[in-house]
C-alpha cells in the first residue's frame, strides 16, 4: 500500500529538508520503500546520510508547501534519537528510519529502510473530502513540469468544488496556495 506522508531528512549543511512522498509500507510499519527520483534532494540526503523520519499528518498546508519545495519558515520540530535527524512537532505519529539497500540503477531510486522507532504525538484528525483534495492538488503541483497543463486545470477545477463544499480554513488556504503555484507555472486556472 502506498501512504500519503512527509519525510524529513537532513542536508548537507545539517538543516531540516521537509519533502511529500509516497512510500510503499505494511500495515506492521516495519519496513518502507521509497521511490525518488534521483534529482530529488531526498534522494541525495538518504544516499549521504542513510537515514530520515517518516511523518503521518493531516496537516495539508504543510504538505502543500512542502511539495512544491516552500516550506520557509521551517516547522516546529523534536530532535529524533534514534537516527540523525527531526520529528515534526505536529505529526500525527513518526516512525525513523535507517537505509537498508538503495538500488539507484533508474531514473527513480528504490530505497528500502528499515524502521528503528517510532511514536505518536496527537490523534490523527482524519481527511474529509478537502482534504483529500489538497492531496491530490499537491501531486498535481509538484507535477507541472510534466503533465499536460489543460489535464491539471481540470483536475483543479474539478477540486476546487470538493475544498469549497466540505474544507474549512485549512484546506482552503492550502489550496488556493497550490492554485497560485500552478497559475504561476502554466498560466490561470479558470473556475
Amino acid at each position: 500500500m502506498i501512504l500519503e506522508a512527509l519525510v524529513t531528512t537532513l542536508n548537507d549543511d545539517a538543516s531540516l529538508h521537509v519533502a511529500p512522498m509516497g512510500p510503499r509500507v505494511e500495515p506492521d510499519m516495519r519496513r518502507i520503500v521509497l521511490r525518488p527520483f534521483q534529482t530529488a534532494t531526498t534522494f541525495h540526503n538518504l544516499k549521504h546520510r542513510g537515514q530520515g523520519v517518516l511523518h503521518v499528518t493531516d496537516d495539508v498546508e504543510l504538505l502543500a508547501r512542502a511539495a512544491v519545495g516552500q516550506v520557509d519558515p521551517p516547522p516546529a520540530t523534536l530532535p529524533a534519537t534514534a537516527v540523525e535527524g527531526s520529528i515534526l512537532a505536529d505529526a500525527c505519529r513518526w516512525y525513523a528510519f535507517r537505509v537498508r539497500s538503495l538500488d539507484d540503477s533508474h531514473e527513480r531510486a528504490t530505497i528500502v529502510a528499515d524502521v528503528v522507532d517510532r511514536g505518536a504525538i496527537r490523534d490523527f484528525f482524519g481527511f474529509n473530502r478537502a482534504k483529500h483534495a489538497v492531496v491530490e492538488a499537491a501531486i498535481l503541483a509538484s507535477r507541472v513540469r510534466f503533465l499536460p497543463a489543460d489535464e491539471i486545470r481540470a483536475d483543479f477545477r474539478r477540486l476546487a468544488v470538493l475544498v469549497e463544499k466540505t474544507g474549512g480554513p485549512e484546506e482552503r488556504r492550502a489550496f488556493d496556495f497550490l492554485q497560485s503555484h500552478v497559475n504561476a507555472a502554466i498560466g490561470e486556472v479558470s473556475m
